[in-house]
């Protein structure tokens, strides 16, 4: 049986290898290139979003109410 230690040792010289290696320098600059098309996208955060979300509920609340005041206000002008 392999003795944990002999794999740990294997696991952290191949972790060393890859971020000294050409890999490593393809995946940041895959990042910036991604990073920089995301950040043409005209995008929000879901922070923002729901912020929004938020306001566009009480506005919709308001429009409610509003319009059970001049529904009303018709009636009674009517009457």
């Amino acid at each position: 049986m392999l003795d944990p230690k002999i794999l740990e040792d294997f696991g952290a010289k191949m972790s060393a290898l890859f971020a000294n290696s050409p890999a490593k320098d393809i995946e940041k600059n895959a990042k910036a290139v991604l990073g920089g098309f995301l950040a043409k996208l005209d995008l929000v955060t879901r922070e923002e979003f729901d912020v929004q979300a938020q306001v566009l509920a009480r506005t919709r609340e308001k429009l409610k109410d509003l319009e059970s005041r001049v529904e009303a206000l018709e009636k009674a002008r009517q009457a």
